[in-house]
This record gives C-alpha cells, structure tokens and sequence, in this order.
C-alpha cells in the first residue's frame, strides 16, 4: 500500500504492471491512499466493501478483476479459460446487485473471450478490452460533461447527492463531471452536497474532490435539502445513477428519490447524467433486486455506536426515483427528455 500526494486529476483505477490500483475510497477525507489488486478476489472484496463504488467505476474494476483472472488462470485449453472466467464472472457480478454497469462489463468481457481463438489471444485480448473500457469511460464522462453543461447556466448553486464524481468513476465523472465542464466552459457555479448518510459519500468523497479542483461546495445534513430548496439555495439539482430502466425510472443512492420530490415541489429542474452503459432496457421497475446493506452503517458512525445494540435497522442503499420527478437524463449521446421511453430508445438508435 502507498500513499500518494494530491495530483489534478483523480484516477480512481488502473491497470498498471499487471495489478490493478485504485483509491481506497473507505480512507477519504483522511488520507489519499492506493490499494494493488493482484488477483480478481481482492478485486470482488473492494467492490462489495465500498473501497471502490459508483456505478462507472465498479463496471470497470469488475472488467480488471476480469483481466486478473485471465492472468491468474493455469488453463491450458480455450474451454478451460472460458470455465475460469465463468467462475471469475459469478464471485464478481454477486458483489453488488443493482449497479447495471458491472453486469455490461463483466458480459462484455466474456463476448470478447469467446470470441479468441486460443488462449494466449484471449488473455491478450481480454486484457486490452478492459483497458479500453477505463479510457472510454474518461472520455464518455467528458463528453456527456460537455452535452449537460449546456443546462446550467452562470451564478447556478447545484446540488448533487452522493458522489457522482471522478471518485465513481475512472476520472471526471458524471454529475460532477457536468458541473466541471460548467465551471470549465467559464460558468460560475457553486455546489450544495449533501453528507449522504450513512456512508457519508456526499461529505466524504464529493466535497473532497471539489475542493481538490477548487470549485466551491457548501455541505448540508440530507435533513437540510427541504430547508435548501425552500430559501431559495439551490437553482437545480444534478445526480448520477447506478441504473436506469427504458421508461426512464432511476435507480441511484438512498435518498435521491425524496430529493426529486423536493424539487418537484419547488419548481427545481433536477437531472440526471449517466452513460449509455447505466441502462437496462429490459428489466421493469418491479424486477430490481434494492441492495440491503449492513445494520452496522446505520447504528454507529466509524467505531462510535449511535443506536442501541440490536437495533433493528432498515438500510436499503438505494431507491428509484419515476420519470415524472426527472427534467431530463444526461449521456454521452444527448439528453433524454420526457416522455422517457421514446427519448431513451432514440439514444440508443443513434448509438
């Protein structure tokens, strides 16, 4: 493990020399720490216990522990490989059930896989796959930033939820990936996040890395949003998504939906940016599998108990916001506007 000093511009995951490195997620504000992943396990385990998250990223973490189980595999048939990545595919996809991307990465891979010949041509190509996928997701971020900043204008105060940055992504990201394009594009803007209990992503993770670039970012309590919105605080509202259905329902962090609701209600136009890769056309609403997490986020902060023992706790991490609360869905090939399974169809027509 290293610890390295602040740069520019946040990589939250590569491939370097065989490993895969990422930010330890778990370790911000504190410290900016990098985690070497040498085997697909370890990448499974930083997945499902939040060193790395954000929709983007997991798709691409999960398409390195792809490539680490290609290396790590003593198959010496087509057919064998093929079983080891099968394997790989099933520890991985388990990690977090409702982020659409791992599900896109992990399928990509295997079509990549099945297409090579023997196996040195799969691990090769394997492997470059998933590195193409890291630098296309830093591109798609920059271009869906350039598309949605379009739709903010200057002097904006923008509140975002969770953290839908560089952090979520393999660099630049999604909502705040719009916000810095505004900022870029000579917009002056200022950001509202909210601390996103119970893992506090929002004042952990967002503020950090808004402040690393230098953009100003108030922190609110998520108690505060209906307080924001009410005195006049917040001119729109941007997040990111861990998936989205064709009808335009968004499954994104706990909370996102009352904050839509909030904004409804305050004539605040509240969007969303995502890639075309956070889509699931096929499910309905109804078939989401909500990820519950551990009791243990709720009733202690760090090693600090804040709820008696054996509470019971609910703790869903996230929550799915109708189309009707939503202005519009940013990606990297335009804005989906309502009604939502048109505009989203048109998108992928296009692609």
């Amino acid at each position: 493990m290293t610890e390295e000093t602040k740069t520019n511009s946040l990589k939250t995951v590569e491939w370097r020399e065989n490993k895969v490195i990422m930010i330890d997620q778990t370790k911000l504000p504190n410290k900016l720490e990098f985690v070497e992943l040498i085997n697909y396990h370890q990448v499974a385990d930083a997945i499902k216990n939040l060193v790395v998250r954000g929709a983007p990223v997991i798709g691409v973490s999960g398409a390195f522990g792809m490539a680490l189980a290609v290396l790590q595999s003593n198959a010496q048939t087509k057919n064998d490989l093929i079983k080891d990545l099968e394997e790989a595919k099933n520890i991985l996809i388990k990690t977090r059930p409702t982020a659409v991307n791992l599900m896109w990465a992990l399928e990509k891979i295997m079509v990549v896989a099945h297409k090579g010949s023997d196996v040195s041509e799969i691990k090769k190509s394997v492997i470059d796959t998933a590195k193409k996928m890291a630098d296309e997701d830093v591109q798609t971020n920059m271009t869906m930033g350039k598309i949605g900043s379009e739709l903010f204008d200057d002097n904006d105060t923008i509140m975002t939820h969770c953290n839908a940055g560089a952090l979520a992504t393999v660099a630049y990201g999604t909502a705040l990936g719009v916000i810095r394009s505004a900022k870029e594009s000579g917009k002056n803007v200022k950001v509202i996040a909210t601390e996103t209990r119970p893992v506090q992503q929002g004042s952990r993770l967002t503020v950090f890395e808004l402040k690393h670039d230098g953009i100003d970012v108030s922190l609110i309590p998520d108690t505060a949003v209906g307080y924001s919105m009410a005195n006049g605080l917040v001119n729109k509202v941007i997040v990111g998504a861990d998936r989205i259905l064709r009808t335009g329902h968004v499954f994104n962090k706990i909370g996102t939906y009352q904050i839509a609701t909030m904004a409804k209600q305050h004539g605040i136009p509240f969007y969303v940016a995502a890639p075309l890769s956070t889509f699931d056309l096929k499910s309905n609403p109804e078939d989401v599998i909500i990820e519950q997490r551990k009791a243990s986020e709720v009733t202690g902060i760090g090693d600090n108990k804040t709820a008696p023992d054996d509470t019971n706790v609910i703790n869903p991490a996230f929550d799915m916001t109708p189309p009707e609360l939503i202005s519009g869905i940013i990606t990297e090939k335009g804005v989906a506007n309502p009604p939502y399974e048109e505009s989203i169809k048109k998108l992928f027509e296009a692609n």
